[in-house]
């Protein structure tokens, strides 16, 4: 028998800006995507979401791919700029009757929705006018924004989560400059994060006061860190790289509080964050219904005398991404025993067993979607057909983790593969694919399956037995 519960959720996951493209179609707003893809030199030779796969006019056609596909759930992103263009305020109902068509689709093909609520596309209004996440006004802002969607969509969704990633909007957006708004300020940085945490707690309670059927959860980086050896100073530097990439982007959202030595050190060092009355108590009253775990990899830590900043690999050609670590405090290092993606990420199905382990060590039996997992290649294309069999091996292996994390007794509800269809990828453009469905970018965006389409079906069909 299926390690899979009968009714266990298969899907698949886009983000609106990844997918959408007609950014400024319909009364849509600008975000600060749309902004920052734009400068020179921040993305792959200049790409950017305009046109994306085009999903805004074309959701009807992926849609019935999806049904074709067999999903039974599909995760995507809402566009705040979209509903509400100034971020508060006039409402877009064009925008809004594009997520309720693309609801109704769904469910009209027996496809249950997951709605993420934040995937970085912020209004460009809302930076523009108290700095975005560094202004705690953006609590207030994103509090309407979620009452919107719940009131105009909770009749018909009943799975939410209210942001994705934020130790990648806020990182790299703060620490490291890669992402908008292009800043290096630490300061700031772990500020506009407690003010994500604030709006994830407002936007739960938002949520419970309204009478919403159904759960709500936050997605984070699943990224178990493992030390390069048994050294002291290489343990330390795995425990703080854990501190900083699970437990202080867990504990508030599970725990309803951060962890107490990284609290310590963030305010000893910066004075932040800072809290104001209610805050403390708005975290701990609303602690969200599920988690969601976005894995791809496992990284390596060591102790770092020398290396500060993130160099990321962003062309595909192993090898080409410079050092990655925080001076002081750890560094990234390579597994010499480790196999490798082009973008030089970590290929460790096991981690993904362990990770989750760690999650319920650490939080209890706290209900679990594994909300994003996928390989990011080049896909081969021979006599017309999309050989993508390196993304088959690659998440054979992660569903066979996952059902062993189930039979070690995890509470894990559904599997959304990173993506269903080949999109943008943020700074690394066109060229890195994780779809099950290939855009002709060369033929009016046609839709092709690939080799991993009907693998997917079966895995599907089959309830997990056929991988």
């Amino acid at each position: 028998m299926s390690q899979f519960p009968k009714d266990f959720l298969w899907g698949a996951a886009t983000a609106a800006y990844q997918v959408e493209g007609a950014h400024d179609a319909d009364g849509k707003g600008l975000s600060v995507w749309d902004v920052f893809s734009h400068l020179p030199g921040t993305t792959h030779e200049g790409t950017n979401g305009d046109v994306a796969a085009d999903h805004y006019h074309r959701f009807k056609e992926d849609v019935a791919l999806m049904a074709e596909l067999g999903m039974t759930s599909y995760r995507f992103s809402i566009s705040w700029p979209r509903v509400l263009p100034n971020g508060t305020g006039e409402v877009n109902e064009a925008g809004v009757k594009f997520y309720s068509d693309l609801i109704d689709e769904l469910l009209r093909h027996n496809i249950r929705p997951m709605i993420t609520l934040y995937h970085w596309d912020l209004p460009q209004a809302l930076q523009d006018k108290f700095g975005g996440w560094a202004g705690r006004e953006i609590v207030d802002a994103f509090d309407e924004y979620a009452r919107l969607c719940y009131q105009r969509f909770g009749d018909r969704v009943d799975l939410w989560s209210t942001f994705n990633e934020t130790i990648v909007f806020i990182g790299m957006g703060y620490f490291t400059g890669q992402h908008p708004p292009k800043l290096k300020d630490p300061k700031l940085g772990i500020q506009a994060c407690h003010h994500v945490f604030l709006s994830n707690a407002r936007a739960v309670k938002s949520f419970r006061e309204m009478g919403i059927k159904g759960q709500i959860g936050f997605v984070n980086v699943l990224q178990p860190n493992d030390p390069i050896s048994q050294e002291p100073e290489d343990l330390r530097a795995w425990e703080i790289a854990e501190g900083i990439y699970t437990h202080w982007l867990y504990d508030p959202v599970l725990k309803g509080e951060y962890p107490h030595d990284m609290l310590e050190m963030a305010q000893a060092a910066f004075g932040v964050p800072e809290f104001h009355p209610g805050d403390a108590e708005l975290l701990k009253e609303n602690i969200v219904d599920f988690i969601g775990l976005n894995y791809y990899k496992r990284e390596m830590v060591a102790r770092n005398d020398d290396v500060q900043g993130f160099d990321l690999n962003t062309s595909g050609q192993k090898g080409s991404g410079g050092g990655m670590g925080f001076k002081g405090l750890f560094k990234i290092v390579k597994n010499p025993n480790g196999v490798y993606t082009d973008w030089d990420w970590e290929i460790y199905p096991e981690g993904l067993t362990d990770a989750i382990g760690r999650i319920r060590h650490r939080y209890g039996e706290v209900p679990i979607y594994i909300t994003e997992n996928g390989l990011g290649a080049k896909d081969p294309i021979v006599d017309g057909a999309v050989l993508d069999q390196p993304r088959i091996d690659y998440l054979s292996e992660h569903i066979r983790a996952v059902g062993r994390a189930i039979e070690l007794g995890a509470d894990v509800r559904g599997y959304y593969p990173w993506s269903f269809i080949d999109l943008l990828s943020w700074l690394n453009g066109y060229q890195k694919q994780y779809g099950f469905v290939y855009i002709d970018r060369e033929n009016n965006l046609a839709r092709k399956k690939k080799l991993s389409f009907e693998w997917y079906q079966k895995v599907i069909r089959s309830n997990g037995d056929e991988l």
